[in-house]
């Protein structure tokens, strides 16, 4: 099953082990022993983590002799901020129509109501 490219960003960014292993890339690239040191699990297991960010395009991973760096990749993330941008800027729009509403609750202005 092909999943679009949109969820797999999203699936792969649920796992608490892949946004530190991202955290730990916004510092540079790093090979998987590396990024492997902070937690209690196998280099195999990193390296699946490794491969669903990849997969997912949020990382790339070089060739260099046996080194394999990771890498976040820049506009890994590009698509998943647009589709939040546009809830973000509903809710804005929802929360100061609440706020306005507040306001004039406040002053009693209201229907004539005042609480």
């Amino acid at each position: 099953m092909q999943t679009d490219p949109l969820s797999a960003k999203f699936a792969a960014l649920a796992d608490p082990t892949r946004r530190a292993i991202l955290a730990r890339l916004t510092e540079g690239e790093a090979s998987v022993n590396e990024l492997a040191e902070p937690f209690d699990m196998s280099l195999p297991a990193v390296s699946k983590h490794l491969k669903v960010l990849e997969k997912a395009g949020l990382i790339s991973r070089g060739k260099e002799a046996q080194w394999r760096p990771a890498r976040l990749e820049p506009m890994g993330m590009k698509g998943m901020a647009e589709w939040l941008e546009h809830y973000r800027r509903y809710w804005d729009k929802s929360f100061d129509r609440l706020e306005d509403y507040l306001r004039k609750v406040q002053k009693g202005n209201d229907d004539g109501k005042r609480n």
